[in-house]
C-alpha cells in the first residue's frame, strides 16, 4: 500500500510537467507597475499579444514621455529591427531593453530604467505597431496604454497589492486541499477495492473447503 501513496504523491509533480510543455511560449497581458522607488531601478511593463500565433508578424515599440511639469508627449525611446535607440537626453545611459529577444515578432515591449529619479516622475506612452503578414496581404495593427510613473523614497504596497498576494495564497492552499481529498478519496476507493478482492478470496476458499469437505464425507458413505 506504501507504493500505492508514494505514486499518489508523485501524481500532481507529474501533471505539473505534462503541462508544462503546453504553457511554454504563452502571452499574458499584465499591467505595469506604477510606483518606482529613487535611485533604484524600474520596469515599465508594456505587452501586447498576438492573437493569432501561426501568423507571422513584425513590431515595433515606440515610448513617449511626458513629465509632471510638461504639457505633452516627448518622444522617448524606439525599439525596431531588434535595434533600440533613446531619444531622450534625459534618459540617456539609463533605459534599457528588457522586452522580447532575438526577434522581430515582439509581444513584450518593456524597457527598464536604471537610476530613477524624481524627475521621471510622470505619464509613459507605450505603442505598438504591428504588422501581421498573410499569404496575399498585410495587416497593421497599433496599441496605446499610457502608465503613469510616481516616484517615491520608499516603497508603499497598495490595497490591490496586498489582497492580489492574498487571493494567491488562497488558491495554493485551496488547489492543496483539492489534491489531499483527491489522495484520501483514491486510498479509500484502492483500500476497499483490495479489501473487497480478500473478502471474495476468502468466501472462494471457504466455497472450495467446504465442497471437499462433503466430497470427502460422500466418499465415506460410499465405501
Amino acid at each position: 500500500m506504501s507504493a500505492v501513496m508514494e505514486l499518489l504523491l508523485l501524481l500532481p509533480l507529474v501533471l505539473l510537467a505534462l503541462e508544462a510543455p503546453l504553457c511554454h511560449g504563452a502571452c499574458v497581458e499584465v499591467d505595469s507597475d506604477t510606483e518606482a522607488v529613487i535611485n533604484d531601478g524600474f520596469k515599465l511593463g508594456c505587452i501586447y499579444c498576438k492573437m493569432r500565433g501561426e501568423v507571422d508578424a513584425t513590431a515595433t515599440v515606440k515610448w513617449s514621455f511626458k513629465g509632471s511639469g510638461d504639457s505633452d508627449f516627448s518622444d522617448l525611446y524606439i525599439y525596431e529591427d531588434e535595434r533600440d535607440e533613446i531619444i531622450d537626453p534625459r534618459f540617456y545611459e539609463r533605459l534599457h531593453w528588457n522586452g522580447s529577444k532575438h526577434t522581430r515578432d515582439l509581444q513584450d515591449g518593456s524597457i527598464y530604467i536604471l537610476n530613477v529619479t524624481y524627475n521621471d516622475t510622470g505619464t509613459y506612452k507605450c505603442k505598438f505597431s504591428r504588422t501581421l503578414k498573410y499569404s496575399n496581404y498585410a495587416y497593421e495593427k497599433t496599441k496605446e496604454k499610457n502608465i503613469t510613473i510616481n516616484v517615491v523614497a520608499r516603497l508603499t504596497r497598495g490595497m490591490a497589492s496586498i489582497l492580489s498576494e492574498v487571493m494567491m495564497y488562497v488558491s495554493i492552499i485551496g488547489l492543496q486541499f483539492w489534491l489531499l481529498v483527491e489522495m484520501i478519496y483514491c486510498y479509500r476507493k484502492i483500500s476497499a477495492a483490495g479489501e473487497e478482492a480478500l473478502r471474495e478470496s476468502a468466501e472462494e476458499y471457504l466455497a472450495i473447503a467446504s465442497e471437499s469437505k462433503d466430497n470427502c464425507a460422500g466418499a465415506q458413505v460410499a465405501e
